[in-house]
């Protein structure tokens, strides 16, 4: 077991068919921290949240939770995955669709209304799921991951659509649920967003870990004094 870890996922691999989409990824996810998937499209994030979360079978790999493994059947009780792309019951009205998710997760009617505010969804609570725009969909996925209880949310690409104002809001809101107790995965491609929220990162390219560690860790692996996410990022690959 990883010392004060809650989580560790050892060894993951995956093939389909020729292509080797993750090869041999080791990594633990620590209480109440923010953990940054990093890497380029097709880097092979996506696949890796499928396969931490059970949502897509490994050939190699396990995941632990202390010294026990934690089985796909069980994991959705630690995690919440919210994946990219998705968007559930686009014909409901924003208001009914997270009064019905908040009513699932057992979230009361002021966590509600104050996920609502901070999101920005107050002015859109009549309109359809469906007929929402990029930025809103987006907040509107979020607070649908925010009202969940389980201690671990990971999110791919939680500020894609997003602008800048919107973007800074979000991270100063998803601190804040860190520092509520949370613990956040977060799967991002842009180096610069992952920089201002992230305490770890762990850099994947061509479903390869290239590092993992905090940015200071990172510097000694790519053997640099000095330099942003992004140039330890081209150092290492």
């Amino acid at each position: 077991m990883i010392k004060n870890s809650i989580l560790q996922a050892r060894n993951f691999s995956k093939r389909f068919g020729e292509y080797q989409a993750l090869t041999d990824i080791t990594f633990d996810i620590r209480p109440n921290e923010v953990v940054g998937l990093i890497g380029p499209n097709g880097a092979g994030k996506t696949t890796l949240l499928e396969g931490l979360t059970g949502l897509l079978p490994l050939d190699g790999g396990e995941v632990f939770q202390g010294d026990a493994p934690l089985p796909a059947s069980r994991r959705k009780q630690t995690m919440f995955y919210l994946p990219d792309g998705v968007l559930p019951y686009p014909e409901l009205t924003v208001s009914t669709a997270l009064a019905f998710w908040a009513n699932l997760f057992g979230a009361g009617k002021e966590k509600l209304n104050g996920i609502n505010r901070r999101l920005e969804l107050e002015a859109v609570q009549s309109k359809r799921v469906g007929t929402l725009s990029k930025g809103y969909r987006r907040r509107f996925l979020l607070a649908v991951a925010l009202l969940s209880s389980q201690p671990l949310l990971i999110l791919d690409e939680p500020f894609d659509g997003l602008d800048l104002r919107q973007m800074l809001a979000v991270i100063e809101f998803l601190k804040e649920t860190q520092s509520a107790g949370r613990t956040l995965l977060l799967s991002i491609h842009q180096l610069s967003d992952a920089e201002r929220i992230c305490d770890r990162f762990l850099l994947l390219d061509a479903g390869r870990m290239l590092g993992f560690g905090t940015l200071d860790e990172l510097r000694k692996q790519a053997k640099l004094s000095a330099g942003k996410l992004e140039e330890v990022f081209l150092a290492l690959t």
